[in-house]
Order: structure tokens, then sequence, then C-alpha cells
């Protein structure tokens, strides 16, 4: 059980879908668009996900994400994942769900960032700049490692039975 502590901590929901591919299964990540992430590859990815506004349940939150993060809409069975607080105290809403997709057909919102700092110039951003299928062990290895254990939890759910 996540103790939250402060009632003003941010809060994030996303959806972890996964797929079988010839028997192995795989986890659909992202990775974060900008100019701070794009030399970064093991450790930067992350599921699709984003903040939970004031009021809105999280789930909803999650599937909203996804849908401007990757321009897919989810649907499906979802199970929900426990939720994992991350190292600077933001909690994070995870569900499963089987699904596929291109990833060469992602396509993301953007975000306003000043860039280069402090240069006064505005410039916009992809939240997400690409997708990619991983098996589950690499997919571990490239997952920002406070959300590693969505992977895993939903490891051991399919190693008992495929819920899906």
């Amino acid at each position: 059980m996540i103790r939250e502590g402060n009632k003003h901590s941010k809060k994030s929901a996303g959806l972890l879908m996964y797929r079988f591919k010839e028997g192995v299964p795989q986890i659909l990540l992202v990775h974060p668009g900008g100019p701070y992430w794009s030399n970064k590859d093991d450790g930067a990815w992350s599921i699709p996900k984003g903040l939970i506004d004031s009021g809105e349940d999280p789930f909803s939150a999650a599937r909203r994400e996804f849908k401007e993060e990757t321009g897919i809409y989810a649907d499906g069975t979802f199970i929900a994942l426990t939720p994992l607080k991350q190292p600077g105290g933001k909690i994070i809403y995870a569900w499963a769900f089987k699904g596929d997709c291109d990833p060469a057909t992602i396509s993301s919102n953007t975000f306003p960032m000043e860039w280069p700092p402090r240069s006064g110039v505005i410039k916009e951003f992809y939240e997400i700049d690409r997708a990619q299928w991983f098996p589950i062990d690499l997919a571990k290895i490239k997952i920002i490692k406070g959300q590693r254990g969505f992977i895993e939890e939903l490891e051991r759910v399919i190693q008992t039975n495929d819920p899906f």
C-alpha cells in the first residue's frame, strides 16, 4: 500500500500495452521527446502516461494520456497494476492490456519549451519521439527504473496465466 502523504503530491496514470509475437511477450514502450532525452536510451523509456487532472479518475486519465501520447484509443480488458511511488514522490497508477499497433504510426501531442535554455526562444517538441516493442527482459533495461515494477508485475501475471 502506498502512502500518499502530502495530498498535493503529483500523480500520473498510464497504460502498459503488451502482445505476444511468436509466443514471446512484448511490451510497448515510448521514448520521451525533447532535447534532454534525445541521446538517452537504456533507462529512459516509459509507459505512455501523464499527470492526472484535478478531480479526474486515474483510469480515465490513463486512457486519455495513452491516446494523447500515441494517437491510439486503448480498448479491451484492463488489469490494474500496483501503483508505484517514484524517487521524487510522484505516484504512478497503471493498467495493463493486450493490444497491438505499428510503432511507426504513433502520433504524439507536443509541448512548448524554452530551447536553448535562457534563450527566450520557445520551441515545440513531441512528448513522445518514438515507440517500440521490446521483449520483457530488454524492456526492463529500457524502462525508467521507477517503472520497472509494472513490467515485473505483468510478467508474473503472464507466467501464472494470460488473464486477457
